[in-house]
């Protein structure tokens, strides 16, 4: 599923030539963003319902470079999720298809009302099982890391 397309931005270039590394972090939360809006919780949505998402944890690994004005795009896929959780795979591609990052993300369910954990709204919930999943035995080469020295 494509959340986001967009092309590098002369301003999220850094001194080394390419889009700088918070950049990375901002597309994929932009991605996020649009996952909520497709799940009913854009703006309209978050107002009514008093439900957000909360970003609980991200893993997020550089693989190539993005250059300016480079043709970029956001794919989802979800891993897993439950009553409040989804746990997100989001893929950073070039017009190539060439993957540029992944970022792996934990998304909690709030209650704006109570600003605590709670379930998904009914709706929510329903447009969540509508999302992009993995098939039996699958699971993603990004998914499920850890960041260490393998020795």
């Amino acid at each position: 599923m494509i959340l986001l397309e967009t092309r590098v931005d002369p301003t999220w270039v850094d001194y080394n030539g390419h889009m700088n590394d918070a950049e990375y972090a901002r597309l994929f939360s932009l991605a996020a963003d649009a996952l909520m809006d497709h799940i009913g919780l854009d703006a309209e949505g978050r107002q009514r319902l008093g439900y957000t998402l909360y970003t609980l944890e991200t893993h997020l690994c550089y693989q190539r470079e993005a250059h300016q004005g480079e043709a970029l795009q956001v794919r989802f896929v979800l891993l897993d999720h439950d009553a409040k959780r989804l746990h997100a795979g989001f893929e950073l591609f070039n017009a190539g298809a060439q993957r540029l990052a992944t970022s792996e993300q934990m998304l909690m369910a709030i209650d704006t009302t109570t600003v605590r954990p709670a379930a998904f709204p009914a709706e929510v919930a329903q447009a969540i099982d509508t999302l992009p999943r993995l098939s039996a035995g699958q699971w993603p080469d990004f998914a499920g890391r850890r960041v260490g020295i393998r020795r």
